[in-house]
């Protein structure tokens, strides 16, 4: 039984402290800390530079976001608000129609669904993966009125359902994720490869598999709506190549245009551009580990008799979007992907509760790690809210 089940499992001693409440603890203990932080960093920054929540945090996307809110897709039938999946607009207009406005009511549903998130990851990676993932260093866009918080939460899961042979539930939350990204076609894709590679019968493999015609459903529904707008069945892509210049280009020819933007003195102009460029490449990188980390213990697991928990559908989930964000002109957004990718957080919480690596040093380098992890968070913070390009 591994250490995060082990953690999880509620003491039966008379004496001892409850071993369940106690890794929970630690977790809403992580999310108040981590959403404090950054919470903390937009204080600063209202009283020194006397700016205003709503200000600070409707930069870029969201104000997207809000022109969807408010207009529509018409507003723009041939510009790049069709990029964005309709889920998050259209709750930010029912809270719009009660008054709020897109800053707050995004900021709270944000704040809320992160706990929702954490809560499935805890149940997926233990307390460790949970944390890990509350202070991540892109952390600020689960606060911020983004769609990574209501996705993660969905998907999240959506991925646990599946795992406890809830089918069904898994199917209604992928297809709650569907209205909110892209990427839930990849979960669609990671569910059924998880599926497929398990040991059931044809029969049941089947069934479940029938299942995902329900958010696969959602995701042809969109596109068939943007169809009838445009006349084209090809509106999401186009605005996708529009407005973030994401055009199919070969993985290499992707890599090498991205190199001059990581460039000392790379945009004179924006000195923080190169830097978030640089987090790209590291964050393709580590897409690139955690999906091998997840094939290679999905080998190992097959050498065990009667193991059926490999990790075939976490390294597809991982994959194919690693490969997608390859196939863009350049590597872009990828620092706030990783966000999503769960298999990412309970590798690094497993490495924290790792039996093989124990001592003084290992304890050292968890610290170092997690220092590292909330100066980022912090810094990253700082980006969005000051208005700069945070990915």
């Amino acid at each position: 039984m591994s250490a995060e089940l082990v953690e999880a499992r509620p003491s039966t001693g008379s004496g001892r402290t409850n071993s369940a409440s106690s890794p929970a603890r630690t977790v809403v203990q992580a999310w108040l800390a981590s959403r404090g932080l950054i919470f903390a960093v937009a204080l600063v920054l209202a009283v020194v530079q006397h700016r205003t929540l709503t200000n600070m945090v409707s930069n870029w996307d969201v104000q997207h976001f809000a022109r969807l809110a408010a207009e529509g897709y018409r507003a723009e039938p041939d510009g790049t608000l069709m990029a964005f999946f309709p889920g998050w607009p259209g709750i930010l207009w029912l809270f719009d129609q009660l008054g709020l406005s897109v800053a707050i009511s995004g900021v709270m549903i944000s704040t809320a669904c992160s706990a929702v998130a954490a809560a499935a990851l805890y149940r997926l990676g233990g307390r460790w993966a949970a944390v890990a993932w509350l202070f991540a260093p892109t952390a600020v866009f689960t606060v911020v009125p983004y769609t990574e918080s209501l996705f993660c939460a969905a998907a999240f899961w959506a991925w646990e359902r599946a795992r406890a042979d809830r089918w069904l539930a898994a199917a209604l939350l992928t297809a709650l994720a569907c209205t909110v990204r892209v990427s839930g076609l990849f979960l669609i894709g990671a569910l059924l490869v998880m599926i497929m590679t398990s040991s059931l019968v044809a029969r049941l493999k089947l069934r479940r598999a029938a299942l995902m015609l329900i958010p696969a459903a959602v995701i042809m529904t969109f596109g068939i709506y943007l169809y009838t707008l445009t006349g084209s069945w090809t509106a999401w892509y186009r605005a996708q190549s529009t407005g973030w210049v994401r055009e199919l280009t070969w993985p290499w020819d992707s890599f090498l245009n991205t190199i001059p933007a990581i460039l000392p003195g790379a945009y004179a102009n924006h000195p923080w551009w190169a830097a978030v460029f640089r987090g790209e490449m590291i964050s393709m990188a580590v897409g690139i580990g955690v999906t091998i980390w997840c094939i290679v213990v999905s080998l190992r697991a097959r050498k065990s008799p009667g193991s059926d928990r490999t990790l075939w559908g976490e390294a597809s989930w991982v994959g194919v979007q690693v490969l997608a964000f390859s196939l863009s002109y350049w590597f872009f957004s990828v620092n706030r992907a990783t966000l999503l990718w769960f298999p990412l957080w309970i590798m690094i919480g497993r490495w924290v509760t790792g039996s093989s690596v124990k001592g003084r040093w290992h304890h050292v380098l968890v610290a170092c790690a997690f220092g590292v992890e909330i100066v980022l968070m912090l810094w990253w913070s700082w980006l969005f809210l000051t208005g700069h390009w945070a990915s």
